[in-house]
């Protein structure tokens, strides 16, 4: 098949879970299919980017992202439109004309909800809309605090679900990358549609190949804090959790990976031993010289990229249930769960203070991560389309 692959991330460097995820599933397609590639690009592409991809697709074009502006006059705008105020903002013409001088495929594929519009005007024969999300905003909507946020959020979910509702009418199949994803959007899904789930997944050999000796008492939390719900979680782990395992653990030290750029810090509370790293060209040295890997997520959807390969890489996790949503995993024996503070902490210090535990974490959190391999989820995108050309038809 030619397949038309849309995205809102450059694959390459593959530095964010978004990233890892299109890289990985281009590359599964093209071991099958001719991939053509239309990417977003927030910087000019390096040599080194452009010649990586091009190992994989056929043609590789990027075209400059423009990010959402809340405050711009087509966001006042689409405060008026039924679509969510971020589709009206941030459609690209030039995105668009790169589509349209595509010509006809066989398969046109969206890479999230906001490549969705481009995917609409290709001349193709299959659509099918990739890692579709709503459950941050469900999420949103429960967490409001006061009317006016609910009322705001409740607007925005309303938005969200007639958008999708419409979108889907076009669209042969789309995936989602955990169950409860894929419950959220069948209720929106015309009956019959195809959903599947295809989840996020994890280079294990790469993770095999690090080899980092952890430091005693030392957590990390691998997340930008400028996505939202990445910086929900390491505001209530400082709050709540972290001064009650400092209390027994003084020379405790918390790790948080990840871009921070306007960010204001200032906002968390300040702890000894609490170190903000910024962006990392590669995490997994820091995540494997780490003790402990906390997820103390309560918002968002999906599944976690840095629990599978904290797993890989032999770091033991303590998450949240909201954390782990989506993951198959053995509680007890492949990681720890807990959902309030002060169970959280003592999960947590069971793992500091029980070196068999943390061992038997380890050890089984390496197993479970072989589950997750790439090679596998890309099997399953394979096969979604493999369905969709077997049936066939315009």
């Amino acid at each position: 098949m030619k397949i038309l692959f849309l995205s809102r991330w450059y694959p390459w460097p593959t530095d964010n879970g978004a990233r890892q995820r299109v890289y990985n599933l281009i590359r599964a397609l093209a071991s099958c299919h001719e991939v053509h590639l239309i990417s977003f690009i927030e910087q000019p592409i390096e040599a080194a980017g452009l010649a990586e991809m091009r190992r994989w697709c056929a043609t590789v074009e990027g075209v400059p992202y423009r990010a959402f502006r809340p405050d711009g006059v087509r966001a006042l705008i689409g405060f008026f439109d039924a679509r969510p105020r971020s589709v009206v903002d941030t459609f690209n013409p030039a995105f668009a004309a790169a589509v349209d001088r595509a010509g006809a495929v066989d398969l046109a594929l969206a890479s999230e909800i906001d490549m969705a519009p481009y995917a609409l005007r290709a001349n193709a024969r299959r659509r099918v809309l990739e890692e579709l999300e709503v459950g941050i905003i469900a999420s949103a909507v429960q967490r409001a605090p006061g009317v006016l946020a609910r009322a705001r959020a409740g607007l925005t979910w309303w938005k969200l679900t007639r958008y999708v509702q419409e979108l889907l009418l076009s669209f042969d199949a789309c995936s989602v990358v955990s169950e409860a994803e894929r419950a959220r959007v069948a209720r929106l899904a015309p009956s019959g549609r195809m959903v599947k789930v295809i989840p996020n997944g994890v280079d294990v050999a790469a993770a095999g190949a690090v080899t980092v000796t952890p430091i005693p008492k030392t957590l990390i939390y691998a997340g930008a804090l400028t996505y939202s719900a990445n910086y929900d979680a390491v505001k209530y782990f400082l709050d709540e959790i972290y001064p009650r395992l400092l209390a027994r653990h003084p020379d405790l030290s918390f790790t948080v990976t990840g871009r921070t750029d306007g960010v204001d810090l200032r906002k968390l509370p300040t702890y000894p031993g609490v170190r903000f790293s910024g962006f990392l060209d590669d995490v997994r040295p820091s995540v494997a010289g780490a003790w402990l890997s906390v997820v103390p997520i309560r918002i968002g959807g999906g599944t976690r990229l840095k629990i599978l390969e904290s797993l890989a890489l032999g770091t033991p996790v303590v998450s949240t249930r909201k954390g782990a949503e989506g993951l198959d995993l053995a509680e007890g024996r492949e990681m720890l769960l807990a959902d309030e503070p002060e169970a959280f902490a003592a999960a947590v210090e069971r793992v500091l203070t029980e070196p068999a535990l943390r061992d038997l974490l380890a050890t089984n959190g390496r197993d479970a991560a072989k589950r997750y391999d790439w090679g596998m989820i890309g099997e399953k995108l394979l096969a979604m389309v493999g369905q969709l050309d077997a049936a066939g038809g315009a």
